[in-house]
């Protein structure tokens, strides 16, 4: 199948299209897609999705978040909503406030699990699980709901118990 912008490669990209409830198919060759996605990402680049996703399209406080800036290679949070890339590692740590609610909207979960084989899985899942029954308790501390608390106190050594006798 030839692409269908320039007639002469073969298609190996097939994109579908769907504008305004119509929907178009497009064959394109490697050339043309490169081409297609630099139009598109001018047109509506990430950095307005991402944008769009940070609280829920909630913009920060006016110049709160405009005067944070990367203190290893100087990329203000400003320029990351701009090209919607991070400069370096340390950006992470330096725009953690604004990033932590991003990565959650976009990936379900701020913490990054990966791959890992079933058995290491279940270790690391083991201890996600005690993780979020301590944010639980500390919540129901504040809460002043000292029942609950007790439950999940009870919760949480029965889970380190099980773990030190597997070790």
């Amino acid at each position: 199948m030839l692409c269908d912008i320039c007639g002469k490669s073969n298609a190996t990209v097939h994109l579908t299209e769907i504008v305004d409830d119509q929907m178009t198919e497009l064959h394109l060759c490697d050339e043309c897609a490169r081409q297609k996605s630099a139009a598109m990402e001018q047109q509506f680049g990430l950095s307005d999705l991402l944008a769009g996703m940070v609280q829920g399209g909630k913009t920060e406080k006016a110049g709160e978040a405009v005067k944070v800036k990367c203190p290893n290679c100087g990329l203000t949070y400003a320029d990351f909503r701009k090209i919607g890339r991070l400069g370096c590692s340390d950006c992470y740590t330096a725009f953690k406030k604004y990033l932590a609610p991003l990565l959650k909207r976009i990936h379900g979960s701020s913490q990054h699990f990966g791959k890992s084989p079933a058995r290491v899985t279940r270790v690391i899942r083991k201890k996600v699980d005690l993780q979020e029954l301590r944010m639980k308790l500390a919540r129901a501390i504040e809460m002043e709901a000292f029942e609950e608390a007790a439950k999940l106190r009870d919760q949480i050594r029965d889970s380190e118990k099980k773990q030190q006798e597997k070790e």
